[in-house]
């Protein structure tokens, strides 16, 4: 695995499929420190989608990474790690947000020698700027906002908070997807991300996802499964969408694609629960059939 240090603009990469820019954390659970982050959820999940996929992210050298092992990595230097704890069960989440890492900035973009197929923002944090997206204009440009809608208080609980010019912001990305509870289920927001970006996703748990297009929106209901944990089921969920709406052009077949796959991920805790070829190919099958 390739680490480099951010000296100004980075070297030239290899070409890569799927570039994915935020923090990867460090997940505090009951069996110890677990490696996560939309980074690592969402990478992976492209890995085993088959694309060549990179993670640009600030983290501390004591992070364990061994499991990113297939993925190229830019490792933007930090003195902390972006670190939660999730508390879940399945309808209702509580996360804590100890320590988050540096920020990340247009200077840290890799230049590629050809533009990367998908570029997704994904930050967990505020601290990812979000005019990173200008540096790929011929990219298919992704985002997943919800770190720009967190805060935390004086326990360290993550709230909500309003992302000032949301509106604008998103309206830079092709294609974005975000949990109903991101948003505190507020509609009035959701209106005008749909209104802002092309094509929007919004995820609602176990139910399943809403996918706006072209002044329309559909349901797509998720399938019953047996939960074990939701960590990292929106990242999933996320990966699987930009990718099939990539290959296919067709948002509605990309949501069918993803929640597909998000639900069964549940079925597993952590890294574990990336998708696997069974589960890619059923869910490709299981469009043919409808």
């Amino acid at each position: 695995m390739t680490k480099k240090s951010s000296q100004n603009r980075p070297a030239i990469a290899e070409p890569i499929d799927y570039l994915i820019i935020g923090h990867l954390t460090a997940d505090l659970t009951d069996s110890g420190v677990r490696l996560g982050g939309t980074a690592a959820f969402s990478g992976l999940t492209g890995h085993a989608l088959g694309l060549n996929t990179g993670i640009v992210s600030a983290f501390s050298d004591d992070l364990d990474i061994q499991p990113l092992k297939p993925l190229w990595i830019k490792h933007i230097p930090s003195p902390n790690t972006a670190t939660f704890k999730n508390i879940s069960d399945g309808v209702h989440r509580t996360q804590y947000m100890y320590q988050t890492a540096v920020r990340v900035s247009r200077e840290h973009c890799p230049e590629f020698s050809q533009p990367p197929g998908l570029v997704h923002l994904g930050p967990l944090t505020p601290e990812i700027d979000p005019e990173i997206l200008s540096c790929y204009q011929d990219s298919l440009k992704c985002m997943t906002p919800q770190g720009w809608f967190r805060s935390v208080d004086d326990q360290f609980r993550v709230k909500h908070q309003l992302w000032e010019n949301y509106e604008h912001h998103m309206s830079q990305a092709d294609i974005a997807a975000i949990s109903v509870d991101d948003v505190q289920g507020n509609e009035g927001i959701i209106s005008k991300m749909a209104a802002a970006v092309p094509i929007l996703a919004v995820t609602e748990n176990f139910r399943g996802a809403r996918v706006y297009w072209h002044n329309d929106a559909r349901f797509i209901k998720a399938p019953e499964v047996k939960y074990v944990d939701d960590t990292g089921a929106g990242d999933i969920f996320a990966a699987a969408f930009f990718y099939r709406y990539a290959v296919t052009k067709d948002p509605w077949e990309a949501g069918r694609f993803a929640v597909h796959l998000a639900s069964h991920s549940v079925t597993r805790q952590y890294l574990d629960s990336i998708p696997t070829k069974k589960e890619i190919e059923s869910a490709k099958q299981e469009l043919l059939n409808s």
